[in-house]
């Protein structure tokens, strides 16, 4: 709620960096699965002959002879290693999605924030006791003539106004970090998509066959 409050002024904010999540998404979506299902039957391949048992399209016609909790670990593992690998893939797309969509809630946060306003409301109110706006006002005025601070005012209207590009973002990142900048935590991605794919494609598959196999159906 704290953070919907934020965006009340401009709620389709609330959406900024979804051009940037559907770039990362449709190609991670498009790596994973056909990766997924090439390691899957490798696996079961894999285990079929060590067993004795047919392999290839032989074998995947039927999985009856695959016990169910090593039908689930087979599939978990191909899951895991197929997003691990389609999450490096697309770190990158990860990483501006992540600065677009941070960068949106803060510029609501910093114009919404509570502080900002009471310090404003308090200055206004010590200029009006004290009798010294128009001196303040008379000072800035005379500042923003010489020059002094129009420039960075400049700056500040301008970079606060502007709403940065994927592309624009992304030089960013690489003009301060270097390229290896755009991979920064590819690693703890790898291994959080590997777990989650891992059990959720795992324990979907395993209760799949339970309940084909319950029906007497087959596994396919």
């Amino acid at each position: 709620m704290q953070t919907l409050a934020r965006f009340r002024s401009q709620p389709l904010a609330l959406w900024r960096g979804y051009g940037a999540l559907a770039t990362r998404n449709l190609p991670f979506t498009a790596l994973q699965f056909p990766m997924f299902e090439a390691l899957k039957l490798r696996l079961q391949d894999w285990r079929r002959k060590k067993r004795g048992l047919p392999t290839g399209d032989a074998g995947n016609k039927s999985d009856k002879d695959m016990p169910l909790l090593e039908r689930g670990l087979v599939t978990g593992l191909a899951a895991g290693s197929a997003g691990s690998i389609a999450a490096v893939v697309t770190t990158p797309i990860d990483v501006v999605k992540t600065r677009i969509m941070l960068a949106a809630a803060d510029s609501f946060a910093k114009q919404s924030s509570p502080s900002a306003f009471a310090d404003q409301s308090a200055k206004s109110s010590v200029k009006a006791a004290t009798g010294a706006a128009k001196d303040v006002a008379k000072d800035a005025v005379d500042a923003i003539k010489s020059g002094r601070v129009s420039d960075a005012l400049g700056k500040a209207i301008g970079s606060g106004g502007k709403h940065q590009s994927s592309m624009e973002i992304a030089r960013e990142i690489v003009s301060k970090h270097g390229y290896a900048g755009l991979w920064r935590g590819g690693a703890l991605r790898a291994v959080w998509t590997f777990l989650g794919s891992g059990l959720y494609l795992g324990v979907y598959e395993t209760g799949r066959v339970y309940l084909s196999r319950r029906r007497g159906t087959t596994d396919d």
